[in-house]
């Protein structure tokens, strides 16, 4: 580097000969660079230049830091910045994987073409089914809000809200994927790419782990005694006893989806009988998508080809029409050739285009919300209809005493009063009626309903219970099985080997058809 810096200077004042008999002033900061140039030839000779160094034992050091900072580039991020980034790049993200590739998963929508996806081939992801960047980018940076929590009490107030995304997050990511990595997975700076897989079992229950986080959030917020408020959220508008409602029915959650394997029924007992969950549609864990840009649902700024590739499924179609349902009116629209301009008309989901073209003109496309209206629309990360559709089956279960049907019929009208639907007069004692065939079988699957465009959830709980009834798709890449995983990406084989290699070796070569841990019964 000497050498280099040596070089330069002397080739820059031998080029300089219209300096003659000039002065100039070069700071130099290097002791060994300086003799070399005092003692250089350039001072002598009958040229008569008359060269003046200006030596400065500290101009290399001196404000160093301050001159070679970027004032508009802050050396760390605001809490306050991080959150809201968080909650909304997941919350937009995970919609438009909802709805391009967990919907057709959960069989809500078909794809007509690029649907790769649809047939089961889950390691092709194409418009959409690759979550798992999405969550270790947003897991990544909800730590660094965590660790700026607990290092400065400045930041305290973060500290809850950090705790339960984070639990939050780390349930989609392994519900989806399994064993993951976990407690070396999202270090921010300190990441290593080799970090080792945690058994999903320990992603639950050890220390630092789902339910742990959970009820450390609780603690924190309802120890926090300071007067500095939480900025940035975009979920409830800083108020605690907010976040204390979504810890709680995401409690009620994990426990459901935990039940298979464990006794959660005191658990849950307590939870119902201290209430303090999310109540109703006002106490909701969601933010609402705009009309416009920049802050609209991301399918009304894709080219109008990409929206028209999904369309109504036929489990949904016949699920809502068997309800009599007039949520498929919001949901979806009547199909291009209906003579009455009201029939709606399903496709069987994993065609195989290269077969078998669907015309677009016979079958239901997405509703306005989607696209033309989606200030309409929310990001969903926890609802009080959700929460007592939980609290319905952990009843019907027998795991908690309580009214199994009252709490039906409230998650029923909470559900459509969220998407915006006039709840018929008739319908809790017409079909949709809660003992009208199997009682369990109806909560699930008006959850099911509900969860429509919420990432993944609409699968992930027919993993978990079997409802509502899927069907068996029409160009399978997966022997005509429903995947009850999703797969590892390609780059972990590629970047984390030898951890890969162990998680694979596990699932049976990173097969879709190995189940988690909670559905091994």
């Amino acid at each position: 580097m000497m050498k280099f810096i040596y070089e330069t200077i002397a080739a820059w004042l031998s080029s300089r000969k219209e300096s003659k008999g000039k002065a100039i002033l070069i700071p130099v900061c290097s002791s060994s660079i300086r003799n070399r140039v005092t003692n250089s030839s350039w001072l002598s000779g009958g040229a008569g230049l008359l060269l003046f160094l200006s030596f400065s034992l500290n101009s290399c050091t001196k404000d160093f830091e301050e001159i070679n900072t970027n004032p508009n580039q802050p050396l760390s991020v605001q809490p306050s910045l991080l959150l809201r980034q968080v909650i909304y790049d997941y919350g937009e993200q995970m919609s438009y994987e909802g709805f391009t590739a967990g919907d057709l998963l959960g069989q809500y929508r078909t794809a007509l073409d690029f649907n790769l996806f649809d047939r089961h081939d889950l390691k092709s992801p194409q418009l959409g089914g690759n979550p798992w960047p999405i969550l270790y980018t947003n897991l990544r940076d909800n730590e660094q809000i965590l660790r700026l929590a607990l290092d400065n009490p400045t930041f305290e107030v973060y500290e809850g809200p950090a705790r339960i995304l984070k639990a939050y997050m780390a349930g989609a990511l392994t519900d989806m994927f399994g064993d993951v990595p976990y407690s070396e997975g999202f270090q921010g700076k300190d990441v290593t790419v080799t970090a080792a897989y945690d058994n999903q079992q320990d992603i639950y229950l050890a220390e630092d782990g789902i339910f742990d986080n959970l009820a450390k959030g609780i603690a924190a917020i309802e120890g926090y005694s300071g007067a500095i408020p939480l900025e940035g959220d975009i979920l409830f508008n800083g108020d605690l006893e907010g976040w204390l409602r979504f810890a709680r029915s995401l409690q009620i959650k994990f426990l459901m989806r935990t039940s298979n394997v464990q006794d959660n029924a005191n658990a849950l007992q307590e939870l119902f009988d201290a209430s303090g969950y999310i109540a109703d549609n006002g106490q909701n864990a969601t933010f609402d998508f705009n009309s416009g840009e920049p802050n609209n649902f991301r399918l009304a700024r894709l080219r109008i080809g990409d929206f028209n590739n999904f369309v109504l499924s036929e489990t949904m179609h016949d699920i809502l029409t068997g309800l009599n349902d007039p949520r498929i009116e919001t949901l979806f629209r009547p199909f291009a050739n209906s003579a009455t301009g009201n029939t709606f008309n399903g496709l069987l989901n994993g065609i195989d285009a290269t077969q078998n073209a669907a015309v677009l003109a016979d079958y239901s496309l997405a509703g306005t919300i989607f696209r033309e209206s989606t200030g309409a629309l929310d990001a969903n990360f926890m609802t009080g209809w959700e929460t007592h559709f939980l609290l319905a089956e952990a009843a019907e279960r027998g795991l908690i005493n309580g009214n199994a049907q009252a709490l039906y019929e409230t998650g029923v009208a909470q559900a459509f009063d969220y998407w915006n639907t006039a709840l018929p007069a008739d319908y809790l004692s017409g079909p949709g009626a809660y003992g009208t065939g199997n009682p369990l079988e109806n909560i699930i699957t008006q959850k099911w309903i509900g969860n429509i465009i919420n990432g993944y959830e609409g699968w992930i709980e027919y993993r978990r219970t079997g409802f509502p009834q899927l069907k068996t798709i029409s160009a399978s890449l997966n022997n005509d099985v429903i995947p009850v995983r999703m797969p590892y990406p390609a780059e972990e084989q590629a970047l984390n080997a030898t951890n890969y290699q162990v998680a694979a070796d596990k699932t049976n070569g990173n097969s879709i058809d190995a189940p988690v841990w909670w559905d091994n019964e």
